[in-house]
């Protein structure tokens, strides 16, 4: 975590961000600001009287203990805001009488990523704590400190708020409260309270190359965005010998409750972080700092692929584990490996014309569903249910190799059990393979071909996703407190 004093900033993950506002009869609220510094109206203001931005990225809730939350999904966040402002305010005379008045924000696995302790309020009675604001790409978090004596009307209008008109609009479409934590989820390190369960944002489904759809299967999910090869000349990555790419800033490590989409189950295996991506031609060694320990997916796309190799380099440049070993024309697969304790993942490729690959987190992976998910060659899946049967549909010619990792005990999630094979065969097929009780890791090592898998028969769980046990959660469903206006607490 990175504590911060007046002024001082620092690049947060561009991950949703839970924001926690501390200090006794302090209100928070958050003012989304144009690039002019400025809202754009009344519905960029959140606060207690409407405490959802109608796009839903920015929502204020009120723990238990006292402790006001914004939750702020910065992925989502509109192109036209440049800035989001952590306010809190007092209705019982000034800032400098409230003890304890902090601002800190959590990653989705509860890890702290910034706090600034405010040590010089004085006799204002509204205060701009920090700010979430846009800078290379990603999101920085600034501890400001700035007060307003005549309190949150000026405050207001200096940056665009018609305090005159300042009730309450139409109240945004409802939306559900965050659900209570899955099992076996452990309370973030917050030095005060604790972070409140959190569900972010669905990570996102990757979607798979583009391909001709085999008989009897439905047309594939829309292919990745428009691939633009860069232009010849030095690949923008790392070669050994120069100074390697840093990730983005990522939240530490283990569980987090990052929920798959449409699924009720958290996912709380592997570290979080930005996903990171880089592209360049031809051969090439990839090497990427700073990543947590832990399962990742790795994505990687040859649009003129002859052949594609891609090979984990261990600390003396030895080729440690063979990921990709490809003939196919367009190569796309998501595969999977380890970042070792130290942090720096290298990958060597062996490719022909321009690539683009990705190192994500292991949430970030598909959910197995009864709808069933559709790809075509390597790809990492995540079983979250009861005990089922797995039905793999495979329409290739070569070796169609699944393997599943049961991770039910398995409580270091810097490294992996040993897989255990489910399919091993030869050519088009169609299998149906029993699944053990959820989580699993379910992979497919080598398709090259297209292939459907989807879930039958799955029965109810019967135990926690991951064990442990988890805390009662703080968080309560935020709705409109019947205020007339936006400032004082009535």
């Amino acid at each position: 975590m990175t504590t911060l004093i007046k002024g001082g900033n620092g690049f947060v993950p561009s991950v949703p961000l839970r924001i926690a506002v501390r200090g006794r009869g302090v209100d928070a609220m958050a003012l989304l600001l144009t690039e002019r510094g400025t809202v754009r109206g009344d519905a960029d203001v959140v606060f207690h009287g409407r405490p959802a931005h109608p796009t839903g990225t920015v929502r204020l809730a009120r723990a238990q203990d006292g402790t006001e939350w914004l939750e702020v999904a910065l992925p989502a966040i509109e192109e036209g805001v440049a800035r989001v402002l952590v306010v809190g305010s007092t209705d019982r005379g000034a800032l400098r009488d409230v003890p304890g008045l902090s601002v800190e924000a959590f990653a989705p696995d509860g890890t702290p990523v910034a706090r600034y302790d405010v040590t010089d309020a004085a006799g204002e009675t509204a205060m701009v704590l920090a700010e979430l604001y846009r800078r290379a790409g990603g999101w920085k978090f600034r501890a400001v400190g700035q007060g307003w004596a005549d309190g949150l009307a000026g405050l207001a209008t200096d940056h665009g708020v018609d305090v005159a008109d300042a009730a309450p609009a139409a109240a945004p479409a409802p939306w559900q409260a965050p659900s209570a934590p899955a099992p076996g989820s452990v309370p973030p390190p917050a030095p005060s309270a604790p972070a409140p369960a959190f569900v972010p944002a669905p990570a996102p489904a990757f979607a798979p190359a583009p391909t001709v759809p085999a008989p009897g299967f439905a047309s594939p999910p829309a292919a990745p965005a428009a691939f633009a090869p860069p232009a010849p000349g030095p690949a923008p990555v790392p070669v050994p010998g120069s100074a390697p790419v840093p990730a983005p800033a990522q939240a530490a490590m283990p569980p987090h409750g990052a929920a798959g989409p449409g699924q009720g189950d958290a996912w709380a295996y592997g570290p979080v972080f930005a996903p990171y991506t880089v592209t360049g031609r031809d051969n090439d060694v990839i090497t990427v700092e700073g990543l947590p320990p832990g399962p990742v997916v790795v994505q990687l796309e040859v649009p003129d692929a002859g052949y594609t190799g891609l090979y984990v380099l261990d600390h003396r440049n030895k080729e440690q584990d063979d990921l990709v070993s490809s003939t196919e024309d367009h190569y796309f697969g998501r595969v999977l490996t380890t970042v070792p304790a130290h942090g720096t993942l290298r990958l060597r490729l062996e490719a022909e014309g321009a690539w683009r690959a990705e190192v994500s987190p292991l949430a970030s992976a598909r959910r197995l569903t009864e709808q069933g998910v559709e790809s075509r060659g390597p790809d990492v899946l995540l079983h979250t249910g009861g005990v089922a049967d797995l039905t793999i549909d495979y329409r290739g010619d070569d070796n169609l190799i699944v393997t599943a990792f049961e991770l039910a005990g398995h409580t270091d999630h810097a490294v992996l059990p040993d897989d255990e094979d489910l399919v091993n065969e030869i050519g088009a097929r169609r299998e149906t393979v029993p699944l053990t009780e959820g989580p699993l890791i379910v992979r497919f090592e080598m398709a090259d071909g297209p292939w459907r898998a989807r879930l039958k028969r799955v029965q109810p769980r019967t135990g926690p996703l991951f064990p442990g046990g988890a805390p009662a959660s703080p968080w309560q469903a935020p709705a409109p407190d019947g205020r007339e206006g936006w400032f004082p607490r009535r």
